[in-house]
């Protein structure tokens, strides 16, 4: 039986492992919606849910669990995941629709042939508020899942 040690490794693996497990959520609920198959789904930013919010929040909750909700660690964490979250929404997702607003005059002023001033820019940067939303819930449901899976309580 492996005994259970609490440290930062708890911390630090929720949140990545969150992360990720919302980009391979983000990657199903694209081919579901499109019914197409795009791998690239793995390595972009934007989307249901935000991987952003899911990594920051299951980190943000795992030092809660670790350290106590009223450790200044754990306020120093929620900050972090406030400022990422907000800025996923927020700045990226205006710059998101930025790029598709240039895109759209880039495709009007070269007829077409975007291909000759390098190609279009990258659209899909941010989340709306939902996305955020729901990527933050799956980061603090994820991480009370894994403290009681490494904990052996499930």
């Amino acid at each position: 039986m492996i005994t259970y040690v609490n440290n930062g490794y708890e911390a630090l693996s929720a949140g990545i492992l969150s992360a990720f497990l919302a980009q391979i959520i983000k990657f199903f609920i694209f081919t579901i919606k499109t019914k197409k198959v795009n791998f690239k789904i793995f390595t972009t930013t934007g989307g249901m849910p935000s991987s952003h919010s899911a990594g920051v929040m299951g980190l943000s909750t795992s030092v809660g669990i670790i350290e106590g909700f009223d450790s200044v660690i754990f306020a120093v964490a929620v900050g972090f995941a406030l400022i990422t979250m907000y800025d996923a929404a927020g700045v990226r997702r205006a710059a998101g629709k930025t790029a598709a607003c240039l895109n759209r005059m880039m495709d009007d002023f070269y007829k077409h042939d975007v291909q000759a001033i390098g190609g279009k820019l990258k659209e899909l940067l941010g989340h709306t508020p939902f996305e955020v939303i729901m990527g933050a819930i799956f980061g603090c449901a994820f991480a009370f899942f894994y403290h009681s899976y490494l904990t052996g309580l499930i």
